[in-house]
């Protein structure tokens, strides 16, 4: 395609208009830019939702990935490939865990999760069959299935796609009084995101994750954090919920574990929680494949390091101090977030979320909207301090027009 409006014309002649992209067209990307089909670049300050915490075209994970292509792709969970044993081994003590059950996508994982917990409410707390509750939050982002949006609060993602999935109960984020009310006697898990993204990078109250902890203890309730955007180093720790010292009964993780360059998903906790599948119940024929482990095993091991998760927390900390600024000087009306992620609140006299998007991609910067006039900054933690500090000086010049 020889232009971006001949190439996003093409698109969408033959495909289910289910998104609204912005109009650029990319064609390659290396580090925290991308470049489109007719040579502009752009300033990556998504990096996929956090898919590509690493930036684009990271050079170990390449080599990994083409490596294991040379290899094995793909065996099903029909036998055993040589990657696996290693990759569920390494996981499971990366995030202090026993066992870890793959996936692909971050819905397929939370929807494992979702089985796991009932399944564990029957067989080892002992709710009646058929009457398991999971507590969730009002603002949730958790996936796009028919179970999932069924406890959801946003009507663009639940409207006409009943009937719904019931089982779950939904209290205020944040709302430890309203939490603890929700937590009765068939309450099986309660399943949050430890920073809520899609609803605009809200962070929780000081202390809400720890009573959540210890409210759920008290109950024999399972915590599961959703760290599908929030982990792997996003928000200056390995994972959000490290923020208050809390430690979930299960991890919930997708999007960077595999790079930005395979869907890798999983679903880590105990050998007594996990342990309640049985061969047959429940599965994937790409979950855990040779290439989604040699990849997420290289993750794994970057981030070991612990380089990304101190970048994130030192980029961060500039990241926010300087969005601070717009807020006094009045273009924009609040900034919440952690490490390099933030949910910026534009004053609505300076455009909707989408219109300030549109007005960066023009300045070579690319970020998304969400509800209303707030954007979200989630740019590679591979971003020089240059780079970044170039994408808050577009920032600052489109709220300044």
């Amino acid at each position: 395609m020889s232009t971006t409006q001949d190439a996003i014309a093409a698109a969408e002649a033959h495909s289910a208009h289910n998104y609204h992209p912005l109009p650029v067209v990319v064609a390659t990307a290396e580090g925290a830019w991308m470049t489109d089909v007719e040579g502009r670049r752009y300033l990556d300050m998504l990096a996929g939702y956090s898919a590509l915490n690493f930036g684009h075209g990271n050079r170990r994970l390449i080599d990994a990935a083409k490596a294991q292509l040379e290899r094995v792709t793909l065996t099903s969970r029909a036998f055993h490939h040589d990657r696996f044993a290693e990759f569920c081994a390494r996981l499971a003590e990366f995030c202090g865990m026993e066992s870890v059950l793959p996936m692909n996508t971050g819905a397929e994982a939370v929807e494992t999760a979702v089985k796991t917990v009932r399944k564990w409410g029957y067989r080892v707390k002992g709710v009646p069959e058929g009457t398991a509750k999971i507590v969730v939050a009002a603002g949730n982002f958790h996936g796009r299935t028919t179970t999932i949006v069924s406890f959801s609060t946003d009507p663009e993602a639940r409207a006409d796609h009943g009937p719904y999935t019931p089982g779950f109960e939904i209290v205020p984020y944040g709302d430890l009084t309203a939490l603890g009310a929700a937590l009765s006697d068939n309450a099986v898990a309660v399943l949050l995101e430890p920073i809520q993204g899609e609803a605009g990078v809200l962070v929780p109250p000081p202390g809400y994750l720890a009573g959540v902890r210890r409210l759920t203890r008290e109950r024999d309730v399972l915590f599961v954090a959703d760290e599908i955007q929030s982990g792997l180093g996003r928000t200056g720790r390995t994972f959000a919920c490290e923020h208050e010292g809390v430690v979930p009964d299960v991890y919930v993780l997708g999007k960077a574990l595999g790079g930005g360059i395979v869907p890798v998903s999983a679903v880590v906790s105990s050998a007594a929680v996990l342990g309640v599948h049985r061969p047959g119940e429940h599965g994937s024929t790409f979950g855990g494949n040779p290439l989604a482990c040699a990849v997420a095993l290289e993750v794994l091991a970057m981030l070991r390091t612990g380089e990304y998760q101190q970048r994130a927390a030192e980029l961060g900390d500039h990241l926010h101090r300087e969005l601070g600024l717009l807020v006094d000087g009045g273009a924009v009306r609040e900034v919440r977030g952690r490490g390099l992620w933030a949910g910026v609140d534009v004053d609505p006299s300076r455009g909707t979320g989408r219109q300030v998007s549109e007005r960066l991609l023009e300045r070579g910067v690319l970020v998304k909207e969400t509800h209303g006039s707030t954007i979200r900054l989630a740019p590679p933690l591979t971003i020089s301090k240059e780079d970044l500090d170039w994408g808050l000086e577009r920032l600052r010049e489109v709220l300044a027009g």
